[in-house]
């Protein structure tokens, strides 16, 4: 059987596609405005940021929710 999930608009991108689709549209500085992390604002990389996101359910949703917002616009 197919693993399709037709209501789940987060199925089968990853969080690290995510942030990269989020930092190409908004940049360091603006995402770490949006979302209030230590990891966006002082020294921000992709590794930290996702070894940060991938430990931290609160912060994670909301990168998730925040690219969700994106991809509607």
């Amino acid at each position: 059987m197919a693993d399709v999930q037709p209501n789940n608009p987060l199925h089968g991108i990853t969080l690290e596609m995510m942030l990269k689709q989020l930092v190409e549209r908004y940049g360091w500085d603006e995402l770490s405005s949006r979302i209030r992390i230590r990891c966006f604002a002082d020294n921000p990389s992709l590794k930290s940021s996702l070894k940060f996101l991938r430990r931290t359910p609160w912060a994670r949703k909301k990168v998730e929710d925040l690219y969700l917002e994106s991809i509607t616009k």
